[in-house]
């Protein structure tokens, strides 16, 4: 099966994540697209392709040469709650041509306000109708594991131990909260969940998530004076008291940020959901005691009880871990370079499960999808990337006997 065909196949499977939900995984509509995956792989012949109780697909490859390291791959299966994950209605744009793509009536991608378009002209690409996200990130990612794996077993091609996983939840930053580092036991690993094909990454934000209750006191506003404490204003008090040069809107690089997920409120009672970001930890930490400050802040002068912070620390930089042990950046950029591109790492401004991997004690860096504008209507994926990306995987698992005993001497 082509790579096309098994996205196609998986992006109409809504597996939205749900943050508010404390199941695991947060959405039932999530196991629907894991037995999906369980019987393809056992189909591919990997027998011990399982689903457990948390909703984590495991499977195992076994090796069918010696001196192979054991490799892991792994992408998430849930889509961002930005946007609906509904009745996703792909299609495929044939060569396209440079020019303004029509998602439906009403809605346009210009490759004015997407200069991302130009670099794919003469692409099929692979568009939503503009009413949902399309869900590449990541089940092109998974799409495009899957051929690999198929492709290897076709052709007989020589590998080690080759683990599998996909996990839920990853978009709520819960994708690793139950993973069983027993069902996959790579010597190291990659995610699949990224844009160009041709970067291999291993700097991503430090990541936090602060939910702030506030209570107020609701009096009729013909007898307010003195009484009345608007909890929907005190959350606009507390938004200000953030520096504005860390609104997202306002940085790139490596430069931090706070972002205001959700809020709501009336007079009474208010809540809401920042998440928090930085690649440097001194400033992460700064960021964060900041939320902290604040909410003290604003108790000693409302009342304590006013303001209550939940701060949870979700994703940490995997950089400090994979420097010691390069080996499995070198092998990507060996494969990458194998195929025909040029290999590049950059700092990946947002996090993936192999960040939360890395730090379990499984070095993971992350590799691209081909698929681009993620989180949104305007998401699309490059056919001939993803079919490139899966050269590229392919050439890690070939190409890691060389570079393991390169690395050993």
């Amino acid at each position: 099966m082509r790579v096309e065909e098994r996205l196609l196949s998986y992006v109409v499977v809504d597996t939205q994540s749900d943050e508010q939900s404390t199941a695991s995984p947060s959405t039932e509509k999530q196991l629907v697209l894991a037995e999906m995956l369980k019987d393809e792989l056992q189909g591919l012949g990997i027998e011990n392709a399982h689903v457990d109780a948390y909703g984590v697909v495991y499977g195992k490859l076994e090796a069918n040469a010696q001196g192979y390291p054991a490799i892991g791959l792994n992408a998430h299966m849930d889509t961002a709650t930005d946007l609906t994950g509904t009745n996703v209605r792909p299609r495929i744009i044939r060569a396209y041509d440079g020019g303004i793509i029509d998602l439906n009536e009403e809605i346009q991608m210009d490759p004015q306000q997407f200069p991302i378009l130009k670099e794919h002209i003469g692409d099929d690409l692979i568009v939503t109708d503009g009413n949902t996200l399309l869900g590449a990130d990541d089940k092109a990612g998974i799409a495009i594991i899957m051929t690999a794996l198929e492709q290897m077993i076709e052709r007989q091609t020589p590998h080690g131990d080759i683990y599998v996983a996909f996990t839920p939840d990853e978009e709520v930053g819960r994708g690793t909260e139950h993973f069983d580092l027993n069902k996959f036991r790579a010597d190291f690993a990659y995610t699949v969940d990224g844009g160009a094909i041709n970067e291999i990454d291993y700097e991503n934000f430090n990541a936090a998530q602060a939910q702030i209750t506030i209570q107020g006191k609701s009096i009729h506003p013909g007898t307010a004076k003195n009484k009345m404490v608007n909890a929907s204003l005190l959350a606009m008090q507390f938004h200000a008291l953030l520096p504005i040069e860390q609104n997202p809107a306002y940085t790139e690089g490596y430069e931090g940020f706070n972002h205001l997920l959700h809020l709501q409120g009336e007079c009474d009672h208010a809540q809401m959901t920042y998440i928090i970001r930085n690649h440097d930890d001194a400033k992460f930490e700064a960021q964060k005691q900041l939320f902290i400050d604040n909410c003290a802040f604003l108790n000693k002068r409302y009342g304590d009880g006013t303001f209550t912070l939940k701060l949870v620390d979700q994703y940490r930089n995997m950089r400090s871990i994979i420097e010691k042990d390069m080996r499995v950046i070198e092998l990507a950029k060996r494969a990458i370079a194998a195929a025909g591109e040029t290999p590049v790492s950059s700092p990946v401004r947002g996090g993936t499960d192999g960040a939360a991997l890395t730090y379990m004690g499984m070095p993971c860096p992350n590799f691209g999808t081909g698929s681009y504008n993620h989180h949104g209507r305007y998401e699309f994926a490059s056919i001939a990337d993803m079919t490139k990306m899966v050269e590229i995987i392919t050439n890690v698992l070939t190409l890691s006997k060389a570079v393991s005993e390169e690395f050993a001497h």
